[in-house]
C-alpha cells in the first residue's frame, strides 16, 4: 500500500500541532496500517532533550493503542517545517527507522519536500541491517 496524498496531508496537519520551542522544527507523521487504519502524531520537544518524542514515535503509538500489539505498518508519511515555516524533506531519524521496523518489514516511507516533491523510499533502503530480536 503506497503512501497517498491523504496520508501526506494527515502528516502535514499533525505537524501543525507540534511542540517545538527549541528546534523550531515542526514534524508531523502519519502511518497507514495493514488493516487500513490511519493514525498521526507530531514531535513534542522537552527542555531535557532525551525526554521529547518524535512524530513517528507518537503516530506508531497511536496505531498500537487503536489496533493492539499485533498492528503492522504498511506506510509512513512525514511532513516537516523549519523555523521559517518552510516545508523541508527529512527522513525519519535512526531511532524511528528502528521503531518502524518493529512493526513492519515492507513499509513505504515518504517525506514531502519544499517544492512539493515527495521522496519515496522503502524501509529496506533506509535501514538495510536493522536490529531484529524474536519475541518470547
Amino acid at each position: 500500500m503506497p503512501v497517498d496524498v491523504a496520508l501526506l496531508e494527515l502528516a502535514e496537519q499533525a505537524g501543525q500541532n507540534a511542540y517545538a520551542p527549541y528546534s523550531r522544527l515542526q514534524v508531523g507523521a502519519a502511518v497507514l496500517t495493514e488493516a487500513g487504519g490511519r493514525y498521526s502524531g507530531c514531535n513534542v520537544e522537552n527542555a531535557a532533550y532525551p525526554s521529547g518524542g518524535c512524530a513517528e514515535q507518537h503516530a506508531i503509538a497511536a496505531a498500537v493503542r487503536a489496533e493492539g500489539p499485533g498492528m503492522r505498518l504498511a506506510a509512513v508519511a512525514i511532513s516537516a517545517r523549519d523555523g521559517r515555516g518552510e516545508s523541508i524533506a527529512i527522513p525519519p531519524c535512526g531511532a524511528c527507522r528502528q521503531r518502524i521496523a518493529e512493526f513492519g518489514e515492507v513499509v513505504e516511507i515518504a517525506f514531502a519536500g519544499g517544492d512539493g516533491d515527495v521522496v519515496r523510499s522503502s524501509l529496506a533502503v533506509l535501514l538495510p541491517q536493522g536490529f531484529r530480536l524474536q519475541a518470547g
